[in-house]
């Protein structure tokens, strides 16, 4: 289902689910590869409306790396919306 080593097969389900019901939003959830930049957000949605949301995804229980912590500290600090989402069930009732 994915090609990165070590993420856990819950996790990558909860961002399969973000994907899908952004879709359904008529709204596009590009992926952001930390390749050169460690810590990013899984996701970058875009929504009708020019509405612009980061989304970390963690399996259930997972918590956010400090680095993690640090980018959601600034997006948010610069105006924008950063979400983690942690089951199935949050994924589904993205809005």
């Amino acid at each position: 289902m994915s090609s990165q080593v070590g993420v856990d097969m819950r996790e990558v389900s909860i961002e399969m689910a973000l994907v899908e019901r952004v879709k359904s939003l008529n709204g596009i959830a590009l992926k952001l590869p930390s390749v050169f930049v460690k810590g990013l957000p899984d996701r970058m949605v875009l929504l009708p409306g020019a509405r612009i949301v980061f989304v970390e995804t963690k399996a259930p229980g997972k918590t956010m790396s400090p680095m993690q912590v640090r980018w959601q500290q600034k997006l948010v600090g610069l105006g924008f919306d950063h979400r983690v989402i942690d089951s199935l069930e949050v994924a589904r009732a993205f809005a």
